[in-house]
């Protein structure tokens, strides 16, 4: 086997197991000690992987994703799909608010309801609900963070704090055990007291956010009240959805 087919069947065997030892690596690939030490230092160069006493695990923590506007320029069907039903479940006069996220915003333009208040701290998402009737939009107000077009800062909080909805809408970085997490500080406490302030928590994610997990914690799992998606969770993620209660909605597959 060569060594890099070796580095594959490692990742996939740790996948499975969650931990491999140095021992195992040389039991199950008939190597020396010395080249399964090799194989652990230069999988966790690459970041691949993270060395443990006489072993190694793959790396718990999420450190990047793509910029706002990548993520909105890259849209997919499942996520169109996604959004089409959160937007189905407003009804006429409901109170709302809208979080920062490229499937959130995709949400907001599906809507065809009226005589609704809308809150949001996304200038994208304003902009989107502006071309609509019978919206009363409350821009949150502070410091524009440029790159994710959003607004943030202790003016944000602040102006939240007057305002309390029906159903809040919310995209995820990540959902794991740990709850909802975001790789963006600023994000996350917003995030966290926008959940205070809606009788309703409605999360936007497909499951390519299953598992993974930020540096930044929003949420328990049990402050979330529906997730749409595309796939059912699966394993301990379903348990624990289960176990807090949220209501799974999965979108029709074509």
């Amino acid at each position: 086997m060569f060594q890099e087919e070796r580095h594959i069947a490692i990742l996939q065997y740790i996948k499975q197991h969650q931990r491999i030892s140095v021992q195992d690596i040389c039991d199950l690939y008939k190597v020396s000690r010395d080249t399964a030490r090799l194989d652990v230092v230069t999988l966790e160069e690459q970041g691949l992987l993270i060395r443990t006493r006489g072993g190694a695990i793959l790396p718990t923590l999420t450190k990047t994703t793509d910029s706002y506007e990548n993520r909105l320029n890259n849209v997919t069907a499942e996520k169109k799909a996604i959004a089409r039903l959160a937007a189905s479940l407003i009804t006429n006069g409901d109170y709302l608010m809208f979080d920062v996220s490229t499937t959130v915003q995709l949400a907001a333009e599906y809507i065809s309801t009226q005589n609704h208040f809308a809150v949001t701290n996304s200038i994208d998402i304003a902009s989107v609900l502006c071309k609509k009737e019978n919206i009363r939009i409350h821009l949150l107000g502070g410091q524009l963070d440029v790159q994710n077009r959003y607004v943030t800062g202790a003016k944000t909080l602040e102006m939240l704090a007057d305002y309390h909805v029906d159903k809040l809408f919310l995209g995820a970085c990540g959902i794991s055990k740990e709850g909802l997490t975001s790789q963006d500080e600023s994000d996350a406490y917003l995030n966290r007291e926008m959940i205070k302030r809606a009788d309703q928590v409605i999360v936007l994610a497909d499951h390519s956010k299953f598992s993974k997990r930020f540096f930044y914690k929003v949420c328990d799992l049990n402050h979330v009240d529906l997730l749409i998606t595309d796939k059912a969770p699966e394993g301990e993620l379903k348990q624990l959805f289960d176990e807090n209660e949220i209501e799974v909605k999965i979108i029709e597959s074509k």
